[in-house]
């Protein structure tokens, strides 16, 4: 292992599942000291009969590394304060934060009901913004006194966030937000020494675990594709020192492959100059689409 996370405290938001599991073991495997957040709940948000945060914690643990667990529900204000309190509290600092909890209601967008969209939003885009904030508060406070940080912020975004999914419009326009946010938060956050960045991962885990069964098979070559360690070595390398200069990015991840995503930018053109009558509108639309790229396909469809 290269340590390249040596000294440096991290916090991984549910860390006790899947993508979080792996990336808090992979960041202790690199030598930083471990913040694991899960609420325990099931994969639709409800409570579950107990948390798994501390049975990650004793993984990192028994291979030698240090780690504390903390139950709390990063989805209020609180529970993003208590969070990054657990981190300064116990180790004294905080270097890195990764935000990853999650859960799905999935419905067609006729089917859903309103209190699946509240809630799948609530954690997934409130989830990240609060403990950004609190996070932010605690570096912008260092760097006003002096105490320059090297902080970093991996966001958990989509290929649903990014391309939309069937089945999943409450999913999508949350992680969708997320990229947002991360663009917003690397453009305010730079002052202070924060670097904000997000990946969109493609993993086996509790929720794609249906939209990847074809995947659950034995992996060949000793290579499973769809492991969600695949994807922590980047946000290791994100979350440490090394990544310096990388900020306001979007990251695709699936199994060897990593792809830096580019968003939406200026394509074909025209100004008039003055105000279009619809009919103009309509035709030179129609003329800007036939010379614009065609837009890749969503998920499911």
């Amino acid at each position: 292992m290269s340590r390249i996370c040596e000294g440096r405290v991290v916090v991984v938001t549910g860390g006790g599942r899947g993508l979080g599991r792996a990336h808090a073991l992979a960041f202790a495997a690199e030598g930083a000291r471990v913040v694991v957040n899960d609420l325990g709940v099931g994969l639709n948000g409800t409570p579950a009969a107990d948390s798994p945060a501390q049975h990650v914690v004793d993984e990192i643990r028994a291979a030698g590394g240090e780690a504390v667990a903390h139950g709390g529900d990063v989805a209020t204000s609180a529970g993003a304060a208590s969070l990054v309190a657990a981190a300064l509290e116990t180790y004294g600092r905080l270097d890195t934060l990764v935000n990853n909890a999650g859960f799905l209601r999935d419905r067609m967008l006729v089917n859903l009901d309103e209190d699946d969209w509240d809630a799948v939003v609530r954690v997934h885009l409130k989830g990240h913004f609060l403990p950004l904030k609190h996070a932010a508060a605690h570096w912008r406070a260092a760097a006003k006194a002096g105490r320059s940080p090297v902080a970093r912020i991996v966001n958990t975004s989509s290929g649903a966030g990014l391309s939309g999914s069937l089945g999943q419009g409450n999913y999508s326009a949350a992680k969708a937000g997320i990229v947002g946010l991360t663009l917003v938060a690397a453009a305010e956050l730079a002052r202070y020494g924060v670097q904000v960045n997000a990946i969109a991962p493609a993993a086996r885990t509790r929720m794609t675990e249906r939209a990847f069964a074809e995947s659950m098979t034995a992996p060949e070559a000793g290579f499973d594709a769809m492991a969600p360690e695949n994807v922590s070595p980047l946000v290791v390398w994100l979350g440490s020192a090394a990544s310096d200069g990388v900020t306001g990015r979007v990251f695709e991840v699936e199994g060897g492959r990593i792809t830096v995503m580019e968003g939406w930018r200026a394509g074909p053109t025209v100004d008039k100059g003055a105000r279009w009558t619809p009919e103009e509108a309509g035709e030179v639309a129609v003329r800007l689409l036939g010379e614009a790229g065609v837009p890749g396909a969503v998920y499911g469809a």
